[in-house]
């Protein structure tokens, strides 16, 4: 089940193919999307994956934006490598990073061709279930294991999802029951004593109803690996529980509902019986528990279709930080209609939304917030040949603090022979929070009251050339932003810090290369990202590097892959020197490599699995403490995490299928 609708054209072309089969007569619809598949691989298949980040409900070599989609199958392998959250799974896609905020709990968040992660979009199935701005802690509380496919836009989206996607969306779809009934157990251990126990079930569809349901728990004690005193691995314990129910009519309607909750306690800061350098325990510890609700629906109506989406998300938080404690509760609420249809070779989609975001802080409500965004938004693509597409989707936002924002993108998609060529160019806008890198690592007690902030506005481009011939996939992207009015938190006074809008600046220009060879069972793939990110120093004059931002990223990736039989992999990660802010030990981190060994025996419905990560032991505390000498006027008591702070670590399991494979 798709959450966009499939336009008239693909439907009248699988109307059309099955006519044909029918009869008994070759279909030339098939030959022309033969023909078409041609410009992409002539050696194997392509698969038609429909895109739901879009909403244009194109197969994605059709798409003039650049979607990227991680598939089934690569899901799975990153599941047998960390079961309890999808960190590594978006980790490893070129140009997307998730960066540790917060070493003492782990906290990440997910940072796209170098800006901040606090301007990227975490959605599931189109909603957004983890708030409008997912909290550092929300990566690493999400598991891949009823993912279907994840879908990654890069750069200005706000024109598609308003101003929580400055930075880009990342859309993670879940698994659509199949033929059979399906049940996956998944149980797994570490070697740094985290255990990790997942479930999956879903019964195929009985006339018009089906259903899945996922569920987890997830467990890590704390390890203190160079014997300081301080965790540098934060303990946890997760429960979580996820059911769906799909609908399918008879007219082509589709739709689903969800309900979800989670709830984890987390801690980390000096172990138990030691001490900080100020000779005072620090505990910092966090307890999350979160609810959410959704739907998702597309009905046919007159010459088009009616999409519907709604959700609505609550989040509580007790905070520990050291002798300070904070309540807190964040909330979300959206609801969203449309109407596309398709007249010749032009499609187009018109609606309306509105979301309100709130934070409300029993210890402190001078930070309070709830902002209401109602919007419209269009979308037009427009297909002047079987090589040239057009599309163009625009987006007002009527913000109650910031005012009315406008968020335009163009994107041509152009595909020459095994050519395919993409631009794109886009606008958007994000509304200033409390909720910066640094208190989301430090807490609220630290920080002035937000006076005169105004809105984040960012100008996005990218260029995109690929190129397929047999076994060999080629691609190579060339992207900037450039940001305004940046909100950065800066000193003031003993113990205190602002947030202020930065004059200038912020930039980023970078490419990603990518080389892929196939040759079944074996997949060889490549890739290469630079990013060239400055931002002006605080005083808006001079400019510096953006802070934990490597400029040289590469990886290498060789997989063996038998259905039934197993998989047999070798992953090697090589990570530039970067930047580093007030850190007394160095200004520079040391550049690093990171290799990986994934291996899986299939034995009818059992699978065993042993992975080992970091085999070169790399990690922060080598090179320097993480620890301060003395704590930092932000309130931080750590340096940056800059790489691994886990270091070498195996981990392995069984995994049990009961029908559906």
């Amino acid at each position: 089940m798709s959450s966009s609708f499939v336009s008239l054209r693909d439907r009248h072309r699988i109307l059309a193919a099955v006519a044909a089969i029918l009869s008994g007569a070759a279909s030339p619809v098939l030959a022309q999307e033969a023909h078409d598949d041609d410009h992409h691989d002539e050696a194997t298949e392509v698969e038609d994956v429909i895109v739901q980040a879009t909403r244009s409900g194109r197969r994605i070599q059709d798409e003039p934006i650049r979607v990227e989609v991680i598939g089934r199958e690569e899901i799975e392998e990153k599941l047998l490598m960390t079961p309890g959250n999808i960190a590594m799974l978006v980790n490893e896609t070129g140009g997307v990073r998730v960066q540790t905020t917060s070493p003492a709990l782990g906290a990440a968040n997910i940072r796209m061709q170098g800006m901040s992660g606090r301007y990227t979009q975490l959605l599931a199935d189109g909603l957004p279930l983890y708030g409008g701005q997912a909290s550092s802690l929300g990566v690493l509380q999400i598991p891949p294991t009823d993912l279907g496919q994840v879908e990654v836009i890069k750069g200005a989206a706000s024109a598609l999802y308003g101003p929580s996607a400055l930075g880009g969306v990342i859309n993670l779809v879940s698994r659509r029951p199949g033929d059979e009934a399906e049940t996956e157990i998944l149980a797994n251990i570490t070697s740094r004593n985290g255990q990790d126990l997942t479930a999956y079930a879903s019964a195929p569809f009985r006339g018009a109803w089906g259903q899945s349901l996922v569920g987890g728990y997830h467990r890590q004690s704390r390890q203190d690996l160079d014997g300081d005193g301080w965790s540098d691995i934060a303990a946890y314990e997760r429960w979580s529980l996820r059911p769906r129910l799909f609908w399918q009519g008879e007219n082509g309607g589709e739709a689903f509902v969800t309900v979800g909750a989670m709830t984890e306690t987390r801690s980390g800061g000096t172990e138990p019986g030691r001490v900080a350098p100020d000779g005072r325990p620090f505990v910092q510890a966090q307890d999350t528990d979160r609810f959410d609700a959704g739907l998702v629906a597309s009905l046919p109506m007159g010459a088009g279709t009616v999409h519907l989406r709604a959700s609505a998300m609550t989040q509580a938080h007790d905070h520990q930080f050291g002798d300070v404690f904070e309540k807190d509760r964040h909330d979300t609420g959206f609801l969203e209609a449309a109407y596309g249809s398709e007249i010749g070779t032009t499609t187009w989609l018109a609606g309306a939304a509105v979301q309100v975001d709130g934070y409300d802080s029993k210890t402190f409500p001078g930070f309070d917030y709830t902002y209401t965004v109602p919007g419209v938004f269009a979308q037009v693509e427009h297909e002047f040949s079987p090589e040239l597409t057009l599309a163009g989707s625009a987006r007002f936002d009527q913000h109650s603090e910031y005012g009315g924002q406008f968020s335009p993108r163009l994107s041509v998609l152009y595909r020459p022979g095994r050519w395919t060529v993409r631009a794109s160019a886009g606008q958007g806008f994000f509304a200033p929070t409390p909720f910066v890198d640094v208190t989301e690592a430090t807490g609220l007690s630290r920080l002035r009251p937000l006076e005169g902030l105004k809105e984040e506005v960012a100008r996005t481009a990218s260029l995109d050339v690929g190129y397929r011939q047999g076994r060999i996939e080629a691609n190579l992207t060339l992207f900037g932003s450039d940001l305004n009015d940046a909100v950065r938190a800066v000193d003031d006074g003993p113990e205190r810090i602002r947030l202020i809008n930065v004059e200038g600046v912020t930039r980023t220009r970078g490419l990603e290369a990518l080389l892929r060879y196939r040759r079944a069972p074996f997949t060889l793939t490549g890739s290469y990202v630079f990013v060239d990110a400055t931002e002006p120093e605080d005083d808006g004059l001079t400019r510096r590097d953006t802070f934990v931002t490597p400029r040289h990223t590469a990886g290498l990736v060789a997989m063996w892959e038998e259905h039934d039989r197993g998989r047999l992999g070798l992953e090697v990660y090589y990570t530039g020197k970067q930047a580093l802010e007030d850190n007394p030990y160095r200004s520079e981190s040391p550049s690093y490599l990171e290799v990986g060994l994934l291996g899986e025996i299939i034995l009818g419905r059992y699978s065993l699995f042993l992975n080992a990560e970091n085999l070169l032991n790399e990690r922060v505390t080598k090179h320097h403490p993480l620890l301060l000498p003395q704590r930092a006027n932000d309130g931080r008591w750590t340096t940056e995490a800059w790489g691994p702070t886990d270091g070498f670590t195996v981990n392995g399991g069984v995994r049990i299928r009961f029908g559906g494979h």
